[in-house]
């Protein structure tokens, strides 16, 4: 496990481990976290979706967005990571990843990592894990 880093994230936060070998104990070096992703749905947007009178006797319809804002927020926040990580790379803090997110953040994670970093992912682990204390992640990877 030569330079090893284990991104631990959920569309709200995210810690970074650094572990030196396959038995020595994770070691926090980051801690990120985005309250937006939090929040509810109407204290992100400041009105409902918008609507037309309708045509032809058609009726009213509403211009709905796909995605919610906490969606959009869940995006910011992996753009963030996905920076994170790539400056890191820049730097050499280390020479592999390990990504550990639900499902769905994690395909919005992979989405937003460079080339260069998605590279160096040798694991992905589909499990929200953010919560668990660092020495009880091993039984879960």
């Amino acid at each position: 496990m030569p330079n090893t880093v284990f991104l631990v994230a959920e569309s709200s936060r995210a810690k970074l481990y650094k572990v030196e070998n396959r038995r020595a104990p994770f070691r926090e070096i980051d801690a990120m976290v985005h309250p937006e992703s939090r929040a509810h749905e109407g204290d992100l947007v400041s009105d409902r979706a918008g609507s037309d009178g309708g045509t032809n006797g058609q009726g009213r319809h509403v211009f709905d967005n796909k995605h919610t804002a906490k969606d959009n927020e869940a995006v910011v926040f992996a753009r963030d990571l996905a920076n994170r990580l790539d400056n890191g790379r820049n730097k050499g803090e280390f020479d592999r990843i390990v990504l550990v997110a639900p499902p769905a953040f994690l395909g919005v994670l992979r989405e937003n990592l460079s080339k260069e970093v998605l590279g160096m992912v040798s694991h992905q682990v589909d499990k929200n894990l953010v919560q668990k204390p660092a020495e009880a992640l091993r039984e879960f990877i």
